[in-house]
């Protein structure tokens, strides 16, 4: 009983914040910078779904092992929700300001990597890493936002999905001029924006001293449970789609007898159209609210990728834009969802999401690799589409939008 009164009582604070908050107006600068960093930290995390057909090649690997890659680099983000409560009580930005240096070394030196384990290694370390900037990022950049959550979240991921736009492309070049060991000059951009993260950043505060105290981590979980069980079903939905788009699409293409640098061309024009789809989507979900634009990118989605496995050539290519714009767009419209539901604890909640995200993800990829080999990629995007159609009843059983944001 005394854990329900305390949970009211911060409610009735996180009321009193919220009214502070509306009048804080969008610090432009500081969101900016937040989501400059955010996209050249993705930009090095992006060279590991190009490069697969050279490393299958190089290490004769089956499209399972291939996934699991993807594995490695994914499972430490089951460390988010840790991170996400400890920056709910303590400043943690350097999670922030180191992560481009220490991802973008792991990932340059993927080229010369002399066997699979050592593989592995280097991606759990970026995946560490990754874990950390994807916990404190989005926390750092929404307490900068003021009112206008939805907009914040919508400039966050325009970072991420600039870079992951920029990464298939910029990989596939560096290895045109530079060959696969050259790679390792690549990390230089990592340090230097490092660098000019702890000069901008470094009086920005991790946690706003001016924010209710946190609620304990059990009770902040069990207040959680209404949102995240509906959510995790609909991530679960989601993930098999946006992992074929996103991790499987120069491989599916390859496989369809398409160059590779124009399969991974491909997949920068499908990141660059879901920076546009994450900046829109967020910014209008401000207003009709963060359910419409969900609603409309499960059902949109899986009839576009349909129709793009039953086109080819020029007709294929124009669906790209469309697919990456509305498979790719909800994502800062649920960060908002998320962190403006529990203002008090809201680094533990975004911690809480994105590791439910990455994790549900990276099985997906596994999942998803062994439908390859078994049957073909091409009827395992089929079944992804399927399977994002039927999670579509699961938005309704996620709570209202909070009345407090």
């Amino acid at each position: 009983m005394t854990e329900v009164n305390q949970i009211l009582d911060r409610a009735d604070d996180a009321d009193i914040a919220d009214d502070e908050l509306e009048l804080e107006p969008f610090q432009t600068g500081p969101v900016v910078t937040l989501s400059g960093g955010h996209a050249v930290h993705d930009t090095y995390t992006a060279f590991l779904a190009p490069l697969l057909p050279i490393l299958i090649e190089k290490f004769s690997l089956l499209k399972t092992e291939a996934g699991l890659l993807s594995l490695f680099m994914q499972g430490p983000s089951i460390l988010q929700p840790v991170i996400g409560h400890l920056a709910d009580s303590l400043s943690m930005r350097y999670f922030m300001i180191l992560a481009p240096a220490i991802t973008g070394t792991m990932m340059s030196l993927l080229g010369i990597a002399p066997s699979y384990s050592v593989l592995a290694i280097f991606l759990l370390i970026a995946g560490l890493s990754s874990a950390g900037l994807h916990a404190v990022g989005p926390v750092m950049a929404g307490r900068v936002s003021g009112s206008s959550l939805g907009r914040g979240m919508g400039f966050w991921m325009v970072g991420g999905e600039f870079g992951r736009t920029v990464g298939p492309i910029l990989l596939v070049t560096a290895i045109a001029y530079l060959s696969l060991g050259g790679l390792t000059w690549l990390m230089i951009g990592g340090w230097v924006v490092s660098g000019i993260l702890y000069l901008r950043l470094r009086a920005v505060p991790g946690r706003d001293p001016g924010e209710a105290k946190a609620l304990p981590w059990r009770a902040a979980l069990r207040a959680m449970r209404p949102m995240m069980l509906p959510l995790s079903g609909v991530l679960v939905a989601r993930s098999f789609m946006s992992a074929s788009l996103t991790t499987y699409l120069p491989i599916f293409l390859v496989d369809e007898g398409v160059g590779f640098w124009l399969a991974g061309a491909a997949l920068t024009i499908l990141e660059a159209a879901a920076v546009v789809g994450a900046i829109v989507g967020g910014s209008i979900s401000d207003r009709v609210g963060r359910k419409v634009i969900l609603l409309i990118s499960m059902v949109a989605t899986p009839i576009l990728a349909l129709a793009f496995l039953r086109t080819s050539g020029l007709t294929q290519a124009l669906l790209l834009p469309a697919l990456g714009f509305f498979a790719l767009s909800p994502t800062p419209v649920i960060m908002a969802w998320v962190q403006e539901s529990y203002l008090e604890n809201r680094a533990l909640a975004n911690g809480v999401y994105m590791a439910m995200g990455f994790i549900i993800r990276a099985v997906v990829v596994v999942i998803l690799g062994r439908v390859g080999d078994l049957v073909g990629l091409r009827l395992g995007f089929q079944y992804s589409a399927i399977i994002m159609l039927l999670g579509v009843p699961l938005i309704f059983l996620l709570p209202h939008q909070s009345k407090r944001a």
